[in-house]
């Protein structure tokens, strides 16, 4: 979430036009993320999100992830609900840009997920993919092992600049995941970016899942390797085994992984990492000057990375 493109208070009432939601009562930008421009809406018929898609996220894939969330919507999964226009599209369009909105969840994301967190997300997780099972459209993975290398081998003096001998290390990982990522394992919609901060807690009990922005069609356990990466790590970068168990062990409780899914998670979590370096390190090279967002750290993920290359088998990360 971020704010690149601001809107008049004329814009907000031609645009609140088109939905039956009534007058905007509060209406102010949320400076988080990097992808696209984020707004709380308070209207007369409630509390809603309003985002405005900018360049990096491709028109033609939004019919895709609106979709998905009214699914989980309907099917009482905890996803934001899109709102249909007068006219009964869940799209509008301001300043030559799509724009949606959707249900505001109530909850608090979690800024250093706990034991139990940890299993409710793998429980969520779960629950999503069973929610999305035989769901009608696709959408391929843009940011799978294809996509990692043009990402990162033009800005591998970057990585070298942000830390000596990086580049080394990147491109040795490349080089490892072209040759071993999996195929054949279970495949279906997943998450794909499901961070702490995509996600919305009371206490310990899961209350919602946001941003489906980057959903797609891949491996089910590549999303448990995504929130393996984003959730049992500590500050320090170390992994935390209990935190692993428990995510692993919430996942399992709605949905087994095969021993081949088992087998592939090391591979996943590495391949998963550099996936997050990469955009990571291209965030750090062309964020817009002016964005109301300070890009992440990609270092972070090089740490990370570290720790996979010496892992042997699921059983380092608690499965």
């Amino acid at each position: 979430m971020a704010v690149y493109t601001d809107l008049t208070d004329a814009e907000l009432a031609a645009l609140l036009a088109a939905w039956d939601l009534g007058a905007a009562r509060a209406f102010k930008g949320i400076a988080e993320g990097v992808e696209n421009s984020n707004f709380y809406l308070e209207t007369d018929a409630g509390r809603f999100i309003l985002t405005i898609f900018e360049k990096r996220v491709a028109k033609d894939d939004l019919p895709f992830f609106m979709a998905v969330m009214e699914t989980l919507a309907q099917k009482g999964f905890p996803a934001p609900q899109p709102m249909r226009t007068r006219d009964g599209a869940l799209l509008g369009e301001v300043r030559s840009k799509a724009c949606a909105i959707v249900t505001f969840l109530t909850g608090v994301s979690p800024r250093r997920p706990n034991v139990a967190q940890c299993r409710a997300i793998g429980v969520k997780i779960a629950e999503m993919h069973r929610a999305l099972e035989g769901f009608a459209m696709t959408r391929a993975n843009a940011l799978s092992v294809d996509a990692w290398g043009p990402m990162l081998r033009p800005r591998l003096a970057l990585a070298d600049s942000l830390s000596p001998g990086l580049a080394a290390l990147i491109e040795a990982d490349l080089a490892a995941l072209e040759a071993t990522w999996p195929t054949g394992l279970p495949r279906g919609i997943i998450h794909e970016d499901l961070f702490p901060d995509n996600s919305l807690f009371l206490g310990d009990e899961a209350r919602g899942v946001i941003d489906f922005y980057f959903a797609c069609e891949d491996m089910l356990a590549l999303d448990v390797a995504v929130a393996l990466n984003a959730w049992a790590f500590e500050p320090d970068r170390s992994f935390n085994l209990t935190k692993g168990q428990a995510l692993i062990g919430g996942y399992e409780s709605v949905r087994a992984l095969s021993l081949e899914e088992r087998t592939a998670l090391p591979t996943l979590a590495r391949g998963a990492a550099l996936r997050f370096f990469a955009t990571r390190l291209r965030a750090w090279d062309d964020t817009p000057p002016g964005a109301l967002v300070r890009p992440k750290d990609p270092l972070e993920y090089a740490d990370k990375l570290a720790f996979h290359r010496r892992a042997m088998g699921v059983g380092d990360y608690g499965g």
